[in-house]
């Protein structure tokens, strides 16, 4: 029988199998599957969970009217201990629950394609889960694992993202390079300097190649938050003026629109106090139209296809100076044109925090800019015209390479088996 290992890339937006044969030591295939899962508003029968993964979840949260429970960004939740569980379908998940409902689908589809039931797998973490908390990081960890032996895997080893993507560049290397390897997510922003050679890929010990790494707590999810918060909000009423008494005119509590930025803050409206809350500024804001689209976000679960239209916007500003972020949906209306130069300055802020790092992570591991060969950007966020910018002024004589933004992390992990010869 021939014998395989998974490289396993649990992502915030996708999620990503590669299937590694050992003995002629390459990839058999790759499966990308969107981090998404929707929960029917009743249970299968007998009681079971009744729920659809991946492309499939995002058809039916449409097809069913948005009646159910639409999860995403599952991957921001590892880390917080304030997320014990959730209840759907009268049943309580956990953060490792839910993560591990998304491996099992990648295992299953896997397992198909081989014909056996695989329990050997590398799985990538980001270099810090949330920032550089000690304690967050350890739960995170201590959870996805917990989610990967749920799934089904029994010998299990953690590789950091950045470098199973800097083992799938070493790849089309010809000569050693020293190289700078930016990993940028929807909600990490990771780095890792190393040493990479040709001649040593697939080496049992490779850690005094690895010579600095670190990351931070941003990603898509931050410039997807911020577009929200200045070109979003406005249509849901954040400006919205209420009599409270007689004569007493105030603005609704920009409280309520920071909970509609985040995905996982979304659940802090199923509070029924917040929910008579948002009912009471809607009767005493006259039933002002832009507000009462808010109630209408979050009575009909509408968070997703909204910023489904804000990615949209954002992808097509990769590739051109403007884009129409527009959103037609029961009542809702958007339609606006956002400039380049107008995103840029949205998402100014995050990409300043990821620079800033940047700067701390070469002075702190006293690392020499000349010294670095090539820079090797990868992830979804690598793309964005503000994040290219930032490296090319940083870096300007460092020659800039990328591979797949999908698929390079993956890759890397299956080429990590020395990680099993201990």
């Amino acid at each position: 029988m021939k014998k395989y290992l998974y490289g396993i890339d649990f992502g915030t937006t996708n999620s990503a199998l590669a299937i590694y044969n050992e003995e002629t030591k390459e990839i058999h295939h790759t499966i990308i599957l969107p981090s998404l899962i929707y929960f029917y508003q009743e249970p299968g029968t007998g009681g079971s969970p009744n729920y659809v993964v991946g492309e499939e979840a995002i058809t039916a949260y449409l097809a069913d009217d948005m009646k159910g429970r639409f999860i995403k960004s599952v991957k921001q939740i590892l880390s917080r201990s304030s997320f014990t569980e959730t209840r759907i379908q009268n049943k309580r998940y956990n953060a490792s629950d839910l993560v591990a409902i998304i491996l099992k689908e990648l295992k299953a589809r896997a397992d198909q394609l081989i014909g056996y039931d695989c329990k050997k797998a590398v799985i990538g973490r980001p270099v810090f889960f949330d920032d550089d908390d000690t304690q967050k990081d350890t739960l995170a960890q201590t959870r996805l694992r917990k989610a990967t032996e749920i799934a089904g895997f029994v010998d299990i080893r953690f590789q950091f993202e950045p470098i199973g993507a800097a083992f799938a560049y070493e790849k089309s290397l010809v000569k050693k390079e020293n190289v700078l390897v930016a990993d940028l997510g929807g909600g990490t922003t990771d780095f890792t300097y190393l040493v990479l050679d040709p001649e040593k890929a697939g080496s049992k010990n490779r850690k005094n190649d690895m010579i600095a790494n670190g990351g931070i707590y941003i990603g898509g999810d931050s410039f997807d938050s911020a577009f929200m918060w200045e070109k979003g909000t406005p249509y849901f009423g954040k400006n919205t003026q209420y009599e409270a008494t007689p004569g007493k005119v105030l603005t609704v509590p920009k409280s309520l629109f920071a909970n509609i930025c985040s995905w996982e803050q979304m659940n802090f409206f199923n509070s029924l106090r917040i929910r008579k809350d948002i009912e009471d500024y809607y009767y005493f804001s006259g039933r002002d139209p832009q507000f009462k689209n808010l109630i209408t976000l979050i009575e009909n679960n509408l968070g997703y296809s909204v910023f489904q239209s804000i990615e949209k916007t954002k992808i097509t500003l990769t590739n051109t100076d403007s884009a129409r972020f527009s959103y037609h949906q029961m009542g809702i209306k958007i339609d606006e044109e956002v400039a380049l130069q107008n995103y840029e300055k949205i998402i100014a802020k995050d990409v300043d925090r990821i620079a800033n790092y940047l700067d701390k992570f070469i002075v702190q591991n006293n690392i020499d800019i000349q010294d670095i060969d090539t820079l090797f950007l990868t992830g979804g966020t690598s793309m964005v015209n503000s994040v290219q910018k930032l490296f090319k002024s940083r870096l300007p004589h460092v020659s800039l390479n990328s591979g797949d933004n999908f698929k390079s992390v993956v890759k890397g992990l299956a080429y990590s088996g020395y990680l099993f010869e201990d």
